[in-house]
């Protein structure tokens, strides 16, 4: 009922940047928390930055002051903005959206595929 479908992972060096997209779709009522996980090799996946509706920020340590996720309401599409990339940023990266697809609903975590993000020193 409800897809996200991410973009814009690939291989870079250290020190450049990556733009991620995730766009939803389907039988959105409305989106209420959207943001980025990410997982690498033999680890658990972890928080990297989540966006409320109103545009409140909150990110992991790690990632401070070098990340940026921002949103796009309209287009119910969340973004994460990855600057000074570091090797130990390799991972796969997951979106998410906690959507209602009713009125009559409680919310739910929607994932996307992953997207592969490599980081070369």
């Amino acid at each position: 009922q409800v897809q996200l479908v991410e973009s814009g992972g690939g291989l870079v060096q250290a020190g450049w940047s990556l733009r991620l997209s995730c766009a939803a779709s389907g039988s959105i009522f409305s989106i209420n928390g959207m943001g980025w996980y990410r997982q690498a090799p033999g680890k658990q996946r972890e928080l990297v930055g989540v966006i409320t509706t109103g545009g409140r920020e909150d990110y992991a340590d790690s990632v401070k002051g070098r990340f940026t996720v921002s949103r796009d309401n309209a287009k119910n599409t969340v973004y994460l903005q990855m600057n000074s990339l570091k090797p130990e940023d390799t991972a796969v990266y997951y979106c998410y959206a906690d959507v209602r697809i009713s009125s009559d609903y409680a919310s739910y975590d929607y994932w996307g595929q992953g997207t592969q993000v490599t980081v070369s020193s």
